[in-house]
C-alpha cells in the first residue's frame, strides 16, 4: 500500500481499471473480479461515465452501475472509488453545469455520496480552466468529491492548471492519468513527466499492458480472439515482439507473469504511484495482482528492447 502524494487516500499498487466492466465482462464477471481483488488487498478502483457507451446495446454509465452495485455489500470506507466526466457523448465537456450534473449522476450510479477522485477525463480548451477548476471546488465544498485530477493534458495545459489553482486558490490536480507503457513512452517521458515531477504530485497511467500486447499472449503468427485484438495491432513489430521476449525472460526468474513484470516496468518510473490495469476475468486478474521490484538491470534490460 502507499500514499498518493497530495492527498491522505492510502491505495493499493495497481488501481484497478474497470473499463471492461459491462464490456469485456458482464456483471457477473466483473463481480468475481472485483471480489478476487477485495480478496488480494485491493482497493483502488478506476472507472468513467463513458465506459462502456461504445458497445453496441450500451448507452454509458455501465461500470459505474455495476461497481456502485457491487459496493454495496462492502464497506464504502475501506475504498478509493476514482470516476471521470467530459467524454460521455451524454455529459461532454468541462463547463461548470456540465461537471455538476454529471458528477450527481456518477453519485446515483456508484450508490455512494462521494468520491475519492474525479477526474478531468479529458482537455476542454473551450471552457477556461478557472472555471472548471471552480465547478470542482463547489463539488468538494458539497463534499461530493475529495480530490480531482486530470487524464489526458499535455504538460504544457496541466502546468497551467496547476498555476491557475495556485493563484486563484481553487483546487489542484493531485494526479494525471494517461498512456504509458514499455512500447508507449512518449509523450509522457518527454512532456508530463516533468511536471508532475516538478509540482510533486503523481502519475496514475493507463494502458500499462499495451491494451494486452504485453500479457504475452500475443506471437508472431498466433490468432487471439479478444474484445481488445484489434488495439494491439499498432504494437505487432519486430520491437513490440522483442520486448514481450524481453518481459517473458524476466517473469520467468520472478516466478510470476509478463503482465506483473510490463506492470513492474511502469512502477520502476519514480515518477509513477500505481498504474492502471483491467481484467475481465480472475485468472487474468491473478496474472497482474502481484507487485514485482525490478533490478536496476532488469529495467535497462527493458528499456533497451523498447529502444
Amino acid at each position: 500500500m502507499l500514499t498518493l502524494p497530495e492527498t491522505d487516500l492510502v491505495v493499493h499498487e495497481l488501481c484497478l481499471g474497470g473499463n471492461v466492466f459491462g464490456w469485456g465482462a458482464d456483471e457477473s464477471g466483473s463481480r468475481a473480479v472485483l471480489d478476487a481483488y477485495k480478496g488480494h488487498g485491493g482497493n483502488f478502483i478506476d472507472t468513467a461515465d463513458i465506459y462502456s457507451e461504445w458497445k453496441e446495446g450500451n448507452e454509458g454509465g455501465e461500470s459505474e452501475g455495476i461497481i456502485g452495485r457491487w459496493l454495496q455489500g462492502q464497506d464504502r470506507r475501506k475504498f478509493v472509488i476514482a470516476t471521470k466526466v467530459s467524454l460521455w457523448s451524454k455529459r461532454p465537456g468541462l463547463r461548470p453545469e456540465n461537471i455538476i450534473a454529471a458528477c450527481n449522476d456518477s453519485l446515483k450510479r456508484l450508490q455512494t455520496d462521494y468520491i475519492d477522485i474525479y477526474y478531468s477525463h479529458k482537455d476542454d480548451p473551450t471552457v477556461p480552466i478557472a472555471e472548471t477548476l471552480g465547478a470542482y471546488q463547489q463539488l468538494m465544498n458539497e463534499g461530493k468529491i475529495r480530490y480531482i485530477a486530470a487524464s489526458q493534458h499535455t504538460g504544457a495545459r496541466l502546468q497551467e492548471a496547476l498555476d491557475i489553482a495556485e493563484r486563484e486558490g481553487l483546487p489542484k490536480y493531485v494526479a494525471l492519468q494517461d498512456r504509458y507503457n514499455v512500447l508507449d513512452r512518449e509523450p509522457f517521458e518527454s512532456d508530463q513527466q516533468d511536471v508532475l515531477t516538478r509540482n510533486q504530485i503523481s502519475a496514475l497511467p493507463f494502458y500499462g499492458l499495451a491494451r494486452g500486447f504485453l500479457t504475452g499472449k500475443y506471437r508472431k503468427g498466433v490468432t487471439i480472439e479478444s474484445v481488445r485484438s484489434e488495439g494491439v495491432v499498432e504494437y505487432q513489430t519486430d520491437r513490440g515482439y522483442a520486448v514481450v521476449d524481453a518481459l517473458t525472460e524476466i517473469a520467468r526468474a520472478h516466478h510470476s507473469t509478463p503482465s506483473a513484470i510490463a506492470l513492474a516496468w511502469v512502477r520502476s518510473n519514480p515518477a509513477v504511484s500505481t498504474p492502471i490495469a483491467s481484467a475481465r476475468t480472475v485468472e487474468q486478474l491473478n496474472e497482474i495482482i502481484e507487485v514485482v521490484h525490478l533490478s536496476e538491470t532488469e529495467v535497462k534490460i527493458l528499456n533497451r528492447a523498447s529502444a
